[in-house]
């Protein structure tokens, strides 16, 4: 059975859950078997485990984020070492970009990516359609593979038939299970969330000053549930925020939005809170910004990330300074 390898950064396990999950059809037909550092066991070497099942696996997924580029392991060994057996056919890459990030230059950046043109998972408006599209491009490469025609192969047991394939005859398609999520996974899916906003944050007032002459962004991170974030044009402030996380005024505890700069958390100017339908966790905002036309709305990290964005970045951009 070919084996997929996930390469990826620890800072997006939560998305490589999910792809995980959208591959499960193809474990349950005896497609495919994954294989990711979390099955590592106790007392296991960590980097002879991963070697080993780098050079060996037949589908080697790269999911792309900045968090992926910036870690020495994942960008220096585990893709280095994906690129060698791709070229030498011994196995097939395929880019899967999770979040926006600059990866078109990297030695994979001439590879078909996916989802569809490369746009990353986060900014589509269902998740679930591009984490398909992923599993689609993961069906399609073990056709690929040379050991994709049926054989007999006598140097292992078949595996066991029960999962192999669905019972034939009739049968209904509504299928879907509501998934649960405790209070555990709605605070860490915050946490998570409000680390992603901040280096959004960051790294968009850094490229902000990069592309407008005049224009300086300062970020500054007071504590592990606040940030500041500030705009300058010639010197002059013309925009300034407050995120904060927890706190909030009507016992909203979420993440916090402030026109200008303040330790306090007993005001906000928007609050996006977690929410959870019977698939999948998102961010949902009061509706104060805008007079509620954003109200109900599903965001995901980064839609969130964008959306507060959208708030410090909007004087500039009426020009109203």
């Amino acid at each position: 059975m070919p084996t997929v390898f996930f390469s990826y950064s620890h800072a997006d396990e939560a998305l490589r859950d999910q792809l995980e999950k959208q591959l499960a059809m193809l474990k349950r037909q005896g497609v495919i078997e994954t294989w990711h550092d979390r099955r590592i066991g106790a007392g296991q070497h960590i980097g002879q485990a991963i070697d080993k099942h780098i050079n060996t696996a037949d589908i080697i997924l790269l999911l792309v984020s900045a968090d992926f580029i910036a870690s020495d392991y994942c960008y220096d060994i585990e893709m280095q070492r994906a690129m060698e057996r791709h070229h030498a056919g011994e196995a097939i890459v395929i880019p899967v970009i999770l979040r926006a990030c600059d990866w078109h230059h990297a030695p994979f950046g001439q590879l078909n990516a996916t989802p569809r043109d490369g746009k990353p998972i986060t900014q589509w408006p269902d998740v679930d359609e591009a984490f398909l599209q992923v599993a689609q491009s993961v069906r399609a490469a073990v056709g690929r593979l040379p050991s994709a025609a049926p054989a007999t192969d006598t140097s292992r047991p078949p595996p066991p038939s029960a999962p192999m394939s669905a019972p034939s005859g009739p049968r209904s398609s509504n299928l879907r299970i509501a998934k649960t999520f405790t209070q555990r996974d709605k605070d860490r899916f915050q946490l998570d969330t409000f680390e992603y906003m901040a280096r959004f944050f960051e790294n968009s007032l850094a490229e902000l000053g990069a592309r407008n002459p005049g224009l300086e962004g300062d970020f500054r991170r007071l504590d592990a549930n606040r940030f500041f974030a500030t705009i300058y044009r010639d010197g002059k402030d013309v925009a300034r925020a407050t995120v904060y996380m927890g706190g909030g005024v009507f016992g909203h505890n979420g993440i916090c939005y402030i026109n200008g700069q303040t330790t306090e958390s007993n005001s906000m100017n928007e609050s996006l809170r977690v929410e959870a339908d019977d698939q999948t966790l998102f961010l949902v905002g009061m509706g104060m910004a805008g007079f509620g036309r954003d109200a109900g709305k599903k965001l995901s990290q980064e839609g969130a990330a964008e959306f507060y964005w959208g708030m410090l970045i909007e004087p500039l951009q009426q020009q109203r300074y």
